[in-house]
């Protein structure tokens, strides 16, 4: 390996296109196992390495220099091998740093809460302390300040920055903290970056509370970082919100709501080729499991369909860069709408009921009067649910138009 990142369990990492778009290099993720990082580290066999959880402080007894940077907060991300000598940097901080002032948040003799106590908590710390923080407050499960009386002791916190990884892929449905606890909050800083929107996240825009989560910094690092790799200057703010911008792009799904024939499966194949992302269609899904939807409901009945239905949706909603069209009543669970928004943005296909011709294949919508009534009960629904509301009046392209004009 000449260049990668190095790590424990590396499934949710988003850094070999990240750095393969920032310079000329292959990029390798590799899982090392606790018990080998110590040959790994003394066979000396990269030029460079990004290193992640939980091996930020493993690392530094195999380092023969160490910057000052790094040295303080007690962290290394960044390990250059120079003739056989490794080098250690801390190219989170600048990361970190760059994503809270992007982020519009001044720490300023504001109350900071830092979740975790690992190797990117101290960088956290380090960066709270540099953005002129006046009480710095580390959490850990088994520390004087936990997460049992953390909202008792600092529910007046101004700010919380999560570095644990709970609800990072494949376990999104975990939140570190409660947010409605915290009455004073002005922000959030999630590091997580896969999903795009973790659930703390999602707590915070539910709640009206301003949040940014981890991508931006995942971006800069390696801006960062890569400058290391290859002793180049960078314009570091330009090239991290090129790469960013194009990695949220990428991975960014475009997920399409709305009544039974509102054109989601017809304007969502345009949307993808369009796009260049994959397409995925919930209720074709669950046919190609389970056979005809009527079917469905005549002999399993309308539960167990939204059962099956919810099973199709995380599933399809925790991977990246797809047009994702759902299914008429996805949105009637909340858990649907809650997995959907982890790495998309929802557009509500708004086509007049008149406009929607009733098929026998709509279990719930054959005839105009039931779908009429369909359309009454979930109207306001999809209005909750969705980010961007697109009015449809039947042709494909124009419907295609306005959301591309959304996207950007």
């Amino acid at each position: 390996m000449k260049y990668g990142l190095i790590g424990e369990k590396l499934s949710h990492s988003f850094s070999k296109p990240i750095h393969e778009s920032i310079a000329d290099y292959d990029y390798e993720i590799k899982e090392i196992p606790r018990e080998e990082l110590d040959s790994f580290m003394k066979e000396k066999a990269f030029s460079g390495i990004n290193v992640t959880i939980p091996y930020k402080q493993s690392v530094i007894p195999f380092l023969d220099y160490i910057d000052e940077n790094a040295s303080r907060i007690g962290a290394v991300n960044t390990v250059v091998n120079r003739d056989g000598k490794l080098c250690g940097y801390n190219t989170d901080f600048g990361g970190m740093k760059m994503l809270i002032e992007k982020a519009g948040f001044s720490f300023k003799h504001q109350k900071v809460v830092i979740l975790g106590s690992g190797g990117t908590s101290k960088t956290a710390h380090a960066v709270s302390e540099n953005l002129g923080a006046e009480k710095i407050i580390t959490v850990s499960r088994r520390g004087e300040i936990n997460y049992e009386n953390l909202a008792s002791l600092h529910g007046d916190c101004d700010f919380i920055i999560n570095t644990t990884p709970c609800g990072m892929y494949p376990d999104t449905d975990e939140s570190a903290v409660d947010i409605s606890c915290f009455k004073n909050l002005k922000g959030v800083i999630d590091v997580i970056y896969n999903p795009l929107k973790t659930k703390l996240c999602l707590d915070c825009e539910n709640n009206g509370t301003e949040y940014a989560g981890g991508l931006y910094m995942l971006a800069a690092q390696a801006v960062l970082a890569s400058q290391l790799f290859t002793d180049n200057s960078f314009d570091v703010k330009k090239i991290t919100d090129e790469v960013y911008g194009r990695i949220l792009n990428e991975k960014l799904n475009v997920v399409l709501i709305g009544m039974p024939g509102s054109g989601k499966t017809t304007i969502g194949k345009i949307l993808a080729e369009k796009l260049g992302k994959a397409f995925t269609d919930t209720d074709e899904l669950i046919v190609g499991e389970y056979g005809d939807i009527s079917d469905i409901f005549s002999e399993k009945g309308e539960s167990f369909f939204r059962d099956i239905e919810s099973v199709a949706v995380k599933r399809v909603a925790l991977k990246n860069g797809q047009v994702i069209a759902t299914g008429g009543g996805a949105v009637l669970r909340s858990e649907n709408v809650e997995y959907l928004k982890h790495n998309g943005i929802l557009f509500f296909l708004d086509r007049p009921v008149e406009l929607i011709a009733p098929t026998d294949d709509r279990p719930l919508s054959s005839n105009f009067e039931a779908l009429k009534k369909r359309y009454e009960e979930r109207y306001d629904i999809y209005l909750s649910s969705c980010d961007e509301r697109i009015e449809n009046d039947g042709n494909p392209e124009k419907a295609v138009r306005k959301i591309l004009e959304k996207l950007k």
